[in-house]
């Protein structure tokens, strides 16, 4: 394992040469270097619509971790209720309400991506 380093040939250990480093570094991160070496600055930045449905995917998959969780806290709600009514139909309630905010994520995401489609071309 101490020995992986030596066993590495010279030129491949010296794949990038100076002036690529050297390039590299005074082309910074706005840029790219193309075939010839020069810096080209790089100006395909995100887009409104990127960013609008980046929050949005966000958002959707805090609200959809938050609706299982309540499925799983109904379910126990349900397990625990010892056959009192009033305890069953609260879990019931608690499952019925989750599974219905999954669903409207679900479709939020289909509408938003429909939008974004359409808006961002």
């Amino acid at each position: 394992m101490l020995l992986a380093p030596a066993l590495i040939p010279a030129t491949s250990a010296y794949a990038l040469s100076q002036s690529d480093i050297t390039g590299g570094l005074t082309c910074g991160v706005q840029g790219q270097i193309d075939q010839t070496g020069a810096c080209q600055p790089d100006t395909t930045g995100p887009t409104l619509t990127d960013t609008f449905a980046k929050i949005i995917n966000i958002f959707s998959v805090i609200v959809g971790v938050i609706a299982v969780i309540m499925i799983i806290f109904g379910g126990l709600r349900y397990i625990i209720s010892g056959g009192d009514s009033g305890n069953i139909s609260g879990a019931k309630n608690t499952i019925i309400f989750a599974l219905v905010g999954l669903i409207i994520v679900a479709l939020a995401q289909v509408i938003v991506h429909f939008v974004l489609s359409r808006v961002g071309g």
